[in-house]
């Protein structure tokens, strides 16, 4: 595979009429550089878990493209960053986490109003929060949007960011059920921020409510979060971007994969807009492994996706359909992380009967944890046959020269400024916490 300056070339490309059109300021939401510039500290910092040991960056990193390089990764109870990351002998975690961790890129979009694999956290305007969450009428008013929002789940969840309810304080609460109000977690979480004088300092410089007097409340570190990742992972300046401007074309493999996504193959039908996602959601036989997403009452390692959010049988297996920006820096792919390769993963999408055992043979690699059979759905052959069942797109006859082509175009889309990040890894953060590097 040629370097992405390699498709600056100006040779032939796709009819304007076939392509999205070109990425504008006016897709986002203003950038609030004070407020990145906090959120980049609180990003980075691992206070906001329960035993201080795991940022938001320690599993979105830039490193391996704003994720963290694992089929299905390892929060609380884990070492090491990124592919490395193994199970913590003398604290191992009792669960991996069971979906694959989804990159960052273009979150501050207006567009994206839907969020994580089975999108339950989505705008609403009907509720007075504006959000629709797994906290329904209970969510509190504050978070700014989704991207916002969506930092509650990591910071609740005992295997990724709070730990063992025996552990710390944070994971007590959220084990008794006490998530907002005096006590609850997120109030312990924002204490705990509010107790250092710099993170003070800093939120009443950015907050003129905090300047007056108003506690820093946990929606407060969230904004600020959300801002950061608007800001310094906004990717608009790919090569293909340039082609979108009218700047340059692709060339020879990348200009052919760029006409099959948009026409032959199909891709655009669901990776439609200028990044590449519909927003919807859809069965695309992802092989399932892993300790999937039981209830606390059920005994089974299946994800039935979309459906665990609406409760419709037809939305079973479904998943939200990622944007493709940068995506040859995000492997592995699918909700499970099954592909380990970009062609692996565009040869299952293009054809979803090749054998789920030939594709995911690297998912053997993954670190064990406790005695759990992370391997144990693929033997399930009902529960592969559902998921097979529920695909609804035909498979794509395409050569091997095609795929080829593909994987050239979809390189096409790495943005070099995005990749490295606007503000980048702080040296220190306030706490004094260690950080991941």
């Amino acid at each position: 595979m040629k370097s992405w300056v390699w498709v600056l070339l100006t040779a032939g490309a796709a009819q304007a009429g076939d392509l999205p059109p070109p990425v504008s300021d006016a897709m986002f939401r203003p950038a609030a550089q004070d407020a990145a510039k906090l959120g980049q500290l609180l990003f980075w910092d691992p206070i906001l878990s329960g035993n201080r040991n795991i940022s938001c960056g320690t599993c979105h990193h830039p490193k391996f493209g704003t994720a963290d390089g694992l089929p299905l990764g390892i929060g609380e109870g884990g070492i090491g960053l990124g592919p490395d990351r193994r199970p913590d002998p003398n604290n191992p975690p009792e669960e991996r986490i069971p979906r694959n961790a989804p990159a960052l890129f273009n979150l501050g979009a207006r567009e994206f109003s839907v969020l994580f694999h089975d999108g339950r956290v989505e705008a609403d305007s009907a509720r007075a929060s504006g959000l629709r969450t797994p906290m329904d009428d209970d969510m509190v008013v504050g978070f700014d949007g989704v991207l916002s929002a969506q930092t509650m789940f990591p910071v609740l969840s005992q295997d990724e960011m709070a730990g063992h309810y025996s552990e710390n304080d944070v994971a007590r609460a959220v084990r008794q059920g006490m998530i907002t109000g005096p006590g609850g977690a997120w109030h312990l979480l924002s204490q705990r921020v509010a107790d250092i004088p710099e993170y003070r300092l800093r939120f009443q410089a950015v907050y003129p409510e905090i300047a007056a007097g108003r506690p820093i409340a946990f929606t407060d570190i969230s904004n600020a979060i959300a801002s950061f990742i608007e800001f310094e992972w906004r990717s608009d300046t790919s090569p293909f971007d340039t082609v979108l401007r009218g700047e340059h074309s692709l060339a020879d493999d990348a200009a052919l994969g760029m006409d099959l996504f948009h026409g032959a193959a199909q891709c655009a039908t669901c990776h439609s807009g200028p990044f590449q996602t519909d927003h919807g959601f859809h069965a695309m036989g992802v092989p399932q492994f892993g300790p999937g997403k039981a209830a606390s009452f059920e005994d089974h390692q299946r994800d039935e996706g979309r459906m665990e959010v609406t409760g419709v049988a037809q939305d079973a297996y479904r998943f939200r359909t990622p944007s493709l920006r940068n995506v040859a820096l995000t492997a592995p792919y699918g909700h499970t992380g099954a592909f380990a390769r970009l062609s692996d993963f565009l040869k299952h999408h293009t054809d979803f009967t090749v054998n789920p055992d030939d594709i995911i043979a690297n998912v053997q690699m993954m670190p064990g944890i406790g005695t759990g059979d992370d391997m144990r759905p693929l033997a399930d052959i009902a529960h592969v046959d559902a998921i097979r069942a529920a695909v609804t797109t035909p498979p794509i006859a395409l050569t091997d020269a095609d795929l080829t082509a593909l994987e050239a175009f979809l390189h096409s889309l790495t943005d070099p400024v995005a990749q490295a990040g606007r503000l980048g890894i702080p040296e220190t953060v306030p706490s004094g916490l260690p950080i991941d590097h």
